[in-house]
Order: structure tokens, then sequence, then C-alpha cells
């Protein structure tokens, strides 16, 4: 028998000893954080599924500002099975690892100065088991799919607000990054038809905010083609034959199309060596020993997190966790990567599920980094123009300190609003390389709405 599946067999059966039962704590101190944590910093589990058999690990962050009024926004990762710590302590977090002092033995922590809980109370998940610290109690729990990840984060939203109800009130939104893309607006649209059947308690939903989305697995992948051009990794001369030559098909290439075939090996040659995250970074190494390599800093969090005095102050379940793990490849998603045993990629577009959503009462906020070419903007914007909503107003700059940050452009159908923004030099992390201007649209969009709503 495979050692991990071993390793997972008996980690479900001694998470069978442990309460399952909802649990929450206030924490006041991290190790690596000098002092008191200047912020509300609440985590616990909260069971879904069957018996509560899929227990979600979750951390909220009250906001700076006002948190009986500020919106409230849940944060999905993607992956699948990416941990949400990863964007809290390197993205939109209220703490960010120093680089200048951190050492393998003694990771220090700082305040990240542009967190999102500026201006918005958040709510951070782990899920599904195996993402992160949720685990499961029992083999099946160990099993999801994009539609049961999706129902789960519902079942997760009534219960938390349940046991928070003075959040109620405040304006809620559903939000993530890059695979969540697939995951996010099945969670809102499960939320607004949640509260048109009657479910209790009701969530003031008002819209979804989507950073660097997958939304169409055959659109999103193959705009990587449209974007090497655009950005001057392969000529003219290559883009017109490869485009001549596939019929607008650079994902599942006929085989027996030797031109296509042969141009996409060209392209591929011209593209190989690309950091997909961000083009103006270097390739890192695998192993992230490469200093020059904004990668080479992720070792930090596996030793933090993994740390028992970490896990003890976060009031982590102790035995649920074998080894935390930043990404679990199991569930995480590649091109072309098939059903594995605990993970079925069961919605291969959202472009629908967007459909619906466009006769609620949804504003949407898209966020691309124009230089990722992991999911590239000129995707999105396949998509986006797919809709054919009116455009309210057309492509535009918006500027933080009377530079420009990136272009944006609104569309408009009766009570439903899409905003589309590209943040100008950054990559698939928005927040990772440009975090004061994330910041910025996210609070500047966030107003807007509370506005509009209170008209």
């Amino acid at each position: 028998m495979d050692s991990k599946y071993i390793v997972v067999s008996l980690s479900i059966i001694f998470a069978t000893f442990i309460t399952s039962s909802n649990s929450r704590s206030i924490i006041k101190r991290l190790p690596g954080f000098d002092g008191e944590l200047p912020f509300t910093l609440e985590t616990g589990y909260i069971g879904v599924g069957k018996d509560e058999a899929v227990q979600i690990f979750y951390y909220f962050v009250e906001s700076d500002r006002n948190p009986s009024e500020d919106p409230l926004l849940l944060y999905l990762t993607g992956g699948p099975g990416t941990s949400v710590l990863y964007s809290m302590m390197y993205q939109i977090g209220p703490l960010n690892f120093n680089l200048e002092t951190s050492t393998e033995d003694n990771i220090t922590l700082k305040l990240n100065p542009y967190p999102w809980s500026k201006v918005a109370n958040m709510l951070y998940i782990d899920a599904p088991a195996g993402a992160g610290f949720a685990y499961a109690t029992t083999y099946e729990a160990t099993i999801c799919s994009d539609t049961l990840l999706a129902s789960y984060a519902y079942d997760f939203l009534r219960k938390w607000f349940t046991e928070h109800p003075r959040f109620l009130s405040n304006p809620f939104y559903v939000a993530g990054i890059s695979y969540m893309g697939i995951i996010v607006p099945q969670v809102a649209l499960h939320v607004y038809n949640g509260n048109e059947r009657g479910n209790q308690p009701q969530l003031n939903i008002k819209g979804v905010i989507s950073v660097s989305p997958l939304t169409d697995k055959f659109g999103d992948f193959n705009s990587r083609f449209e974007f090497a051009h655009r950005l001057s990794l392969i000529s003219d001369d290559i883009y017109q034959s490869t485009k001549q030559s596939c019929n607008g098909n650079y994902v599942n290439n006929d085989i027996a199309n030797v031109l296509c075939s042969n141009n996409l090996q060209w392209v591929t040659e011209c593209t190989s060596r690309i950091n997909l995250e961000n083009i103006l970074d270097p390739l890192c190494d695998t192993t992230y020993t490469d200093p020059t390599c904004r990668e080479a800093r992720y070792f930090l969090i596996g030793v933090w997190a993994n740390n028992k005095d970490v896990q003890k102050a976060l009031h982590v379940r102790e035995g649920t966790i074998e080894n935390w793990e930043i990404k679990n490849e199991s569930i995480h998603y590649d091109l072309g990567k098939q059903d594995t045993t605990c993970y079925k990629y069961d919605v291969f577009s959202t472009i629908p599920i967007h459909k619906q959503l466009l006769e609620k009462k949804c504003q949407y906020l898209i966020m691309c980094g124009d230089h990722d070419m992991t999911f590239p903007h000129v995707g999105t914007e396949w998509w986006i123009r797919s809709l054919k909503l009116p455009v309210e107003k057309k492509w535009e700059p918006w500027f933080v300190h009377d530079q420009v940050a990136g272009y944006q452009m609104t569309y408009t159908r009766s009570e439903y609003t899409l905003k589309y923004v590209t943040i100008k030099g950054a990559g698939h992390g928005v927040a990772l390389y440009k975090p004061e201007e994330a910041l910025t649209m996210v609070n500047g969009w966030l107003a807007s709405q509370t506005y509009l709503s209170d008209s």
C-alpha cells in the first residue's frame, strides 16, 4: 500500500477521536511577532458535509476601521488545495514574514502596510479537507470536487454567520483568487439562491471580488498564446503561422495536424523558460534555493506553519495534520490533469454560472495583473465579452499617486454591474507584486458599492 495513503488513513482514524464540534479562539500572540497582535484575529473550525466530517479551518481578521459596519469578505485561495495562509502571509493579510531578519531557525513577522483588513473584515478559509489545516474525520470526507467545494463553502458561511450574528447586516462579498474563479461564482450563486429560497440566516450579499480568475479551462489556457504574442515572447511570424495552422486551438491540438504541432513546439521553445506567474520575474528552481527568485521566500511559511508552537498558538487541533503543506498536489489542478482519487475537477467553465448571476443584484469586481501568464488578462477579457453586457464606462486608466496603476472598464445590465481592472506590472498574485495598488482599488470599489447600496 502507498505510504502516503497509509499516513492519510492514520490521520483520519486519529481525527475521529478528536471533537468535531465547531470551535473558535481569539489569538493574542503568534510566534515570530513581538508583542500582542494589534488586530483582532480569530481562528476556528466549522464542520460541514455528512456528520460534519469535513472540518474547515478559518482565520477571521476584523477590520481596522469599523468592524460593525465595514464589508465582510470571504476569501478563498486557488489551487484547489492551496492553504489560505499563503494569501494571508504573502499577499493581503495583516502579517508578512520579515525577509530581512528571518532565518530558518528564527522566523520573524512584521505588519503588512497594505492588508485588506484596513477596509474590510476578512474571513479566510482552508478548504477542502487536505488544504492547509482543514481535515476529514472519515475517508469519504477526503473526497471532494469543484461543485462539492462550493456547496461546502456555502454551508460553512451559514454556520459561521449563525455563530457570528453581529455581522449579518454587514455588506458581504465572496472573494478569491486563481482556480477559485471556478468556485467563487458558484458560492455566490448558492448564497443568492439560498436567500431567495428563504434559507436562514439571510446573508447580506452584495457581490464578488475575483482576482486573476480561472473561468473557462479552455479559453483561459488557450489565451496564453495570444498573450505571448502581445508581450513579444513570440514573433509575428510564429504568431501568424500558428494561428493559421491551429485554427484557434492551442491547447487540444489534433496530432494529425503536423504543421500546428510543429508551430506549437516553436511556441513552447520560446516560452518554456518564462515564469508564468509574472513574465518579468526569473524562472525559479523548483527547490526554491535561488535567492534572486521571489519563490525562494516561500520556504519560510512551511517552516513556520509546521512549528508546533505556531500550531498551538493558532489553536490547530493536535494530531489532525501530519505535515502542513502550502499546496496539496493530490488536489491541485494543472492543465489537462485528470480527476484524482480525492478530487474531481467537474466544472469546466463557470461562464454559465456568470450568466445566471446577471439576473441577480450583483456587483462584480475582477482584477488581473497585466504580466500574468498563468491565466492571462486577454482570456478574462474574452469571456467577459461573451456575456454581451452593455458598456457603462469605456476603457480608461486609473491612478495611484497620480501615476497610471492600470486600466479599467465597467459593464452594467439592470441591477448587475461588472468592473474589470488591470494592474500594471502585476503578476498572478496581484497583491504580491502591487500591494498598494490592489488595496487602493478594492477600497475604492467597496466604498462606491456601499454608497450605491445606501442611495
